[in-house]
């Protein structure tokens, strides 16, 4: 299975493939796209849009998995960033790619084994999980990526409980 994570943003999105066995994990292509801060609001959305999906063309994702928003605080950034993130879907949707939301905790419990799991131990065993010599950069690609293995963790679960409920049928 092919995963692309996505950590949504307008000036960086990061993203990340990974392929998942069942097993093992291995990290297929992973980066940034970046938007100039002085362009124009609707310019970086057609940017984020064309190099997604130009990402997506080239790793053939089975799945998308994002960040499901929440902001508690600056309400014209999480309009933007809502903005881009629909970009962000609207690529994957266009692309016939299922798409997949996910909060920190989820992220953080899938990853570490630890709901209260803080930023740097996060990025530690997402190195670790897919065997990269060092954490990538920027933190929104390795987020990303942790986005990835996560969607591997709720898929192998959903799947494992079908499995089971089709058992108890027979």
């Amino acid at each position: 299975m092919v995963v692309l994570g996505i950590d949504p943003g307008y000036a960086i999105v990061g993203w990340g493939a990974i392929n998942f066995n069942g097993v093992n994990y291995s990290p297929l292509k992973y980066g940034a796209i970046t938007t100039a801060a002085g362009s124009d609001f609707d310019l970086r959305l057609v940017h984020i849009y064309d190099e997604l999906d130009m990402i997506i063309k080239t790793v053939k994702p089975n799945a998308m998995a994002i960040e499901r928003l929440y902001f508690q605080n600056n309400q014209k950034t999480a309009i933007n960033v809502a903005q881009a993130r629909g970009v962000i879907v609207l690529a994957a949707r266009k692309n016939g790619v299922p798409v997949y939301e996910y909060t920190p905790l989820q992220v953080k419990m899938a990853v570490t084994g630890y709901g209260q799991a803080k930023k740097p131990q996060i990025m530690e065993m997402t190195r670790r999980l897919l065997r990269l010599s060092e954490v990538p950069k920027p933190d929104d690609t390795a987020d990303a990526l942790a986005m990835a293995i996560t969607h591997t963790h709720a898929a192998g679960t959903n799947l494992k409980a079908m499995i089971f409920r089709k058992g108890l049928k027979k």
